[in-house]
């Protein structure tokens, strides 16, 4: 009886509030409260690439001008809303009330009803048709019915189209221009926008017209505009196809049909705007007017920066990569270019360029705070402090400074004397250009004849960075430890899809100095951590190559691949002065030093299905083997498995190696689940839900294992039986390799706020690699032992 009255008091409070949203509608009205899933009529049939990509992208404007938030709009959706609508009644009820508090309560929590004649779906059907024709859908349509509710006060809309024909480009030529234009044109024809069999679309229109705009501008035709080239086009001579022709308008200006020269070069730098310039230091064709007894950036690092220089013809792409480079500097917070004719004669073809710089703030103080916690039961606040100088040694370097500290308490189990902290600093400098010795830095290079030597070009300014890190890592009941590292770094990107990141000299030093009992007996039973947790010096190389595929392409995709090699240069010395390869324990500043090689790749797939779904693979390899001097890989280099961005349904570090299953506590078995052998595949399938709010959902396989399972006797019987049964089959063998891979599915929603994405993933586990006593390919005993909750920052790859 008590449930059957709660029932009837929810269903009138509903039916109250419902009727409360729209008493003060007027009666010529309705109430918008969202649409039905617009329907679509494409005619079906194969069509190719172009005309997908095309069907696609016309899709997702007309959703966009379609698109119409009710009141209580879910994550901005158009389609679904809260039945309760807080704002709305709070408009209804307060507004138009004169009391203090009804404005303040309508200014602050109303929100004004959307209605019918509001959203005005004849003209928002209209605009979409308009749509359609501006991609080459000239029949198509847009329609649209009201879709009345149970309170007849409110009303959907329910939109379909239909596309019709697609009008394809049949012809294309060009009319009317120059000599010098037309060989510029033909010379790049493989580029063009518009060609037969494309789409006839506004936006390749445009496109076209653009790149021709571009293509004379970066060769000296400062003066010309896209709008000096007009479109004829016959669409009646064959069903559905276009003859277009793109000609010189006439009546041009002559300015603009003849190239100019770059001549005088000056920058203008100040300190704050319209601070007075009292000095001035010239270097060949540039000179820097500035106020004070030096200029804040040496002449050189400008001249290293610029792409347009006297005596050159204009290129509005150079003018763009001198305005990246200075920009990427960091240094400046406003800069202006002004390109001045040299006189006002008939002939004149020289364009005197000024550039006005005002410098950013030279310091910088941050501070950063978090909340970590691991899956090991700890949970505590991370704080980072930093000052960074910019232009440090005026040519345009950063420094920057940090201290960093962190303290997590032991949640469950071990009490206080298993609090652990971290604190340390971080010293970087970079330096917006490559450094070294046969680079010269920004000094001009000159051939045996006196020439200037071209410098070679860069998509993005490259960089260099030199850092030094120092921590201490206090795990109370365990150890105490100092890790010291430290890295010289060259970045550059010669091209949009290419970019290499190479490090000569990167060290990472780790000493313990202070172990207990307990941790010492831990360490001496177990192999794992006896090799990851000794002190160890890291003098390594890395080098990484990353490649994408263009930022049009239908199927994008990124790879990448690191290579890191250890200790071979310093065993190649000990080998030259007579040591064995590998003889093990050799020394260097009185430490053993960890020799090995490692590669890991990363490839990722996009494939689109609609508008707002997609389908992303993943694979995820690597492998890492020691050698020489050491008799296993550092625990820092070591691969694993599991966690928010790799084999979902399981903890990070809770996987492998091989089928090694984890029967003590998880504090110290997160230690020995690494492997010398990585392989994570994942699939994942993303969709828009509603507004901003996106869902997915995913099946991810993959596992860690050991290059091989030997083990050295420590002569303690019982010890050596337990660990060659720990690990037994942690090797990858072919025969297992599908039984060893766990395997996981699950759902996720992610929340893009347009500057990050939230990100929650449920995972499932369906396999373990190891015996769980169940028969089966599916041998998770408990359904609640197979759910793995994760929350991140980011897509996961």
């Amino acid at each position: 009886m008590e449930s059957y009255r709660l029932l009837i008091a929810l269903c009138s409070a509903v039916l109250l509030v419902s009727c409360s949203t729209t008493k003060n509608i007027p009666d010529d009205d309705q109430l918008f409260v969202g649409l039905r899933k617009i329907s679509y009529d494409d005619g079906g049939g194969d069509k190719t690439e172009t005309e997908a990509a095309n069907l696609l992208e016309t899709q997702t404007e007309v959703e966009a001008a379609l698109a119409t938030a009710p009141n209580g709009a879910l994550f901005g959706s158009s389609y679904y809303r809260s039945p309760f609508s807080p704002g709305l009644w709070v408009w209804n009820t307060y507004s138009g009330k004169d009391s203090k508090f009804a404005k303040w309560m309508t200014h602050s929590f109303g929100q004004q009803p959307v209605l019918m004649s509001w959203v005005n779906p004849t003209l928002r059907a209209q605009v979409a048709q308009s749509v359609l024709k501006n991609h080459g859908y000239f029949q198509g349509t847009v329609g649209y019915d009201v879709l009345q509710q149970r309170n007849p006060k409110k009303a959907k809309i329910g939109y379909h189209v239909n596309l019709g024909p697609l009008t394809l480009v049949d012809s294309m030529e060009y009319a009317g221009f120059t000599a010098t234009h037309d060989s510029l044109i033909h010379a790049t024809l493989s580029s063009a926008k518009l060609k037969k069999g494309s789409p006839f679309t506004v936006s390749a229109l445009d496109a076209e017209r653009n790149r021709l705009s571009v293509l004379f501008r970066n060769n000296g035709y400062y003066y010309y505009q896209t709008g000096y080239a007009t479109y004829l086009a016959d669409t009646t001579g064959q069903d559905h196809r276009a003859h277009v022709r793109l000609q010189l308008a006439n009546g041009l200006p002559p300015e603009a049909l003849r190239p100019w020269y770059i001549g005088k070069v000056r920058v203008n730098m100040r300190k704050k705007f319209n601070e007075p310039l009292t000095d001035s230091v010239s270097r060949r064709s540039l000179a820097i007017h500035y106020n004070g007894s030096k200029p804040a950036l040496r002449p050189r690092v400008l001249l290293g920066g610029m792409r347009l220089r006297s005596r050159q013809p204009y290129s509005y792409e150079k003018y763009q990569e001198t305005l990246s480079n200075i920009s990427a500097m960091g240094l400046f917070s406003m800069t202006e270019f002004t390109f001045t004719p040299r006189d006002t004669t008939a002939l004149c073809d020289t364009l005197d360029m000024t550039v006005d710089c005002t410098l950013e703030r030279p310091y910088d103080v941050y501070w950063e705070t978090n909340v970590k916690k691991s899956n090991l039961g700890r949970l505590g606040p991370e704080l980072k402090i930093g000052f960074t100088r910019r232009n440090a040694f005026r040519g345009g370097e950063k420094l920057d400074i940090n201290l960093h500290g962190s303290y997590e308490w032991q949640l469950s189990g071990g009490g206080s004397n298993r609090n652990t902290y971290e604190f340390g600093a971080d010293v970087s400098l970079t330096f917006p250009r490559l450094v070294a010795p046969w680079l010269g830095g920004n000094r001009v290079r000159r051939d045996k004849q006196g020439r200037p030597v071209l410098r070679r070009r860069y998509y993005a300014t490259p960089s260099t960075m030199a850092k030094f890190s120092q921590n201490r890592i206090s795990r109370p009941g365990f150890y105490r430890m100092n890790v010291v590292s430290g890295e010289w770094t060259y970045h550059w990107q010669p091209t949009e899809k290419s970019q290499h990141t190479f490090s000569p000299l990167t060290v990472k030093y780790q000493h313990i100095n202070h172990a207990t009992k307990e941790f010492e007996e831990l360490v001496y039973n177990n192999g794992y951590l006896m090799a990851s947790m000794q002190d160890y010096l890291i003098p390594q190389m890395r080098y990484t190559y990353a490649y994408s595929s263009s930022a049009n392409s239908r199927h994008p995709f990124r790879w990448e691949t690191t290579i890191t090699e250890s200790g071979n240069v310093t065993s190649l010395g000990y080998l030259i002065a007579g040591r064995r390869w590998n003889e093990k324990d050799k020394l260097m500043f009185k430490t053993p030093y960890a020799q090995f090689l490692r590669v890991e790749t990363d490839y990722v797939k996009t494939w689109p299905l609609t508008p707002t779904s997609q389908l992303v693979g993943h694979l995820n390899a690597g492998v890492l083997w020691y050698f020489g001097n050491s008799e296993s890989g550092p625990f820092s280099e070591m691969f694993y498995a599991g966690g928010a961005s790799s084999v979902r349904a399981f903890p990070t570090r809770s996987i492998g190696p091989g089928s090694f299953r984890a029967l003590a506590d998880r504090q110290y078995a997160y230690l020995m689940q690494n492997g010398d052998i990585k392989f994570v595949a994942n699939l994942e399938y993303r969709t828009r839900l509603f507004g901003n709010l996106y869902g997915a959902a995913f099946l991810d396989a993959g596992n860690v294992w050991n290059l091989d399972e030997d083990y050295e006797d420590s002569g303690d019987e019982i010890t050596d039986a337990i660990i060659r049964y720990l690990i037994k089959d942690t090797s990858l063998k072919p025969r297992k390799f599908l039984d060893q891979l766990a395997l996981g599915t699950g759902i996720g929603l992610r929340y893009d706020l347009d500057f990050l994405v939230l990100r929650l993933d449920w995972g499932i586990g369906l396999h373990v690699p190891y015996d769980t006593g169940k028969s089966g390919y599916f041998n998770i005993r408990r359904f609640k032992d197979a759910q793995t909750l994760h929350f991140a920052i980011g897509y996961p790859f």
